[in-house]
């Protein structure tokens, strides 16, 4: 059982702050890799929270081969997340705070597979064609992704 399992017996749903880290793959072709969660159903970029002792890399790293079956080569500090926005009320009623950093990664390999308890599917969406169900914060993370990529 995962850190923040343990925190929810004593906590309930009460908000916690959540430390975490996400990344955001870009293929060859310029598109990011998002999977559809099967807790909300939305789209998202492969992301979780930190274990104690974890980096926000090592977390990241974790995350990606645990829910896509991928490993990461370099990663590319993109973002940090933290704040009122980044408040979120799960389906089952559990209240977060995100405080994390978001990865670019241009460089991972293996072979793509879906975990089965926390994804439906995957697959790489271009840029301009993102599916409407993501981001259910509205932090407006593609878009800055989008300014992001067009930089480098």
């Amino acid at each position: 059982m995962g850190y923040i399992l343990e925190l929810r017996k004593t906590l309930g749903s009460r908000p916690l702050i959540m430390a975490g880290a996400g990344v955001i793959l870009v293929n060859e072709n310029n598109e990011i890799l998002l999977q559809k969660r099967s807790d909300n159903g939305f789209w998202d970029y492969p992301a979780g929270s930190m274990e104690l002792g974890e980096s926000f890399e090592e977390c990241a790293r974790r995350e990606v081969l645990e829910e896509t079956g991928l490993t990461c080569g370099r990663l590319e500090f993109f973002m940090d997340l933290s704040g009122k926005e980044s408040f979120y009320e799960y389906p089952n009623g559990d209240q977060t705070y995100a405080a994390g950093i978001i990865y670019v990664c241009r460089d991972f390999s293996g072979e793509l597979k879906a975990q089965d308890e926390e994804v439906i599917t995957q697959r790489f969406f271009p840029l301009d064609k993102l599916p409407a169900e993501n981001d259910p914060r509205g932090l407006g993370i593609f878009d800055k992704l989008r300014e992001y990529l067009n930089r480098k």
